[in-house]
């Protein structure tokens, strides 16, 4: 299995992401995904799904020490009591003690940042989460969360795909020892058709998909795919038998620029 460390995390660098998976579709995709070989499950509050995940988990029959689960804090319940509460109401859905990974979701300039960290590490010292980290924020939030914050932070959860460039992100992460972990690193679904990673699959019999997990792996970033079909798990988790060249990599690169966002709900 492909891991990511970072400041003490290791992380399972290939995992499956839940957003918009509901009830039973949510809960047996997490079951088969597990079953399949995924130790990373990530979801969030505002997913509206926390209990569904939880209970794919339990029904795979895996322990619970060999999953990294993540969850994230919802931005309204930044406040300091807040967010410890929404914290154990996320375990309560979960059905878990703990979480691996609790992140916040996404930045809120109405809360000093200051007085968030300082409860997600007070989360983190009463055992609600092994590790804490944060998403979507850009690289002046990254260097400022790390200076303030009072426990490690392990990781920024961001939009990254081959349409995005991240540069300066990357290497705001880098220097904090902090993992990239991309969401939407099939740019939803719209690198299915593009001609260059297609051309690059046949080289190898792979899927644009897996040419773009591929590309992000090799960068050292931490994958979390989304799908609500079956049949894609295997494939999005069956990446680790090729190595894509420097010019192929590069190639890659030059399908992305500043502007290519495409999930509306990412902030960098």
């Amino acid at each position: 299995m492909y891991v990511v460390n970072a400041n003490g995390a290791c992380i399972p660098g290939i995992g499956i992401g839940t957003w918009k998976l509901q009830g039973r579709i949510c809960a047996r995709i997490v079951e088969q995904a597990l079953e399949i070989g995924y130790r990373h499950i990530d979801t969030a509050q505002s997913y509206e799904n926390e209990s569904e995940v939880g209970e794919g988990l339990h029904a795979s029959g895996v322990k619970r020490e060999e999953v990294f689960l993540t969850t994230k804090v919802n931005s309204i319940y930044f406040a300091s009591g807040d967010l410890e509460r929404s914290a154990e109401e996320s375990l309560v859905r979960l059905r878990q003690p703990y979480v691996d990974l609790l992140l916040l979701h996404r930045p809120n300039p109405s809360i000093p940042l200051a007085e968030t960290l300082g409860a997600l590490a007070h989360a983190k010292r009463r055992g609600l989460t092994r590790h804490i980290g944060v998403s979507n924020f850009n690289v002046g939030l990254v260097e400022e969360a790390v200076k303030i914050c009072p426990e490690p932070l392990v990781c920024n959860q961001v939009e990254y795909h081959p349409y995005l460039d991240q540069p300066n992100l990357k290497v705001a992460c880098n220097q904090a020892g902090l993992a990239i972990v991309a969401y939407s690193p099939i740019a939803m679904g719209k690198i299915n058709n593009d001609e260059t990673l297609e051309q690059i699959g046949r080289l190898y019999r792979k899927t644009p998909a897996q040419i773009s997990l591929r590309w992000l792996v090799q960068q050292g970033a931490v994958v979390i795919p989304r799908t609500s079909r079956p049949e894609r798990l295997s494939e999005n988790i069956n990446i680790l038998d090729f190595q894509l060249t420097v010019a192929e990599m590069d190639r890659i690169y030059q399908l992305g620029s500043p502007e290519g966002r495409i999930h509306l709900g990412s902030f960098v």
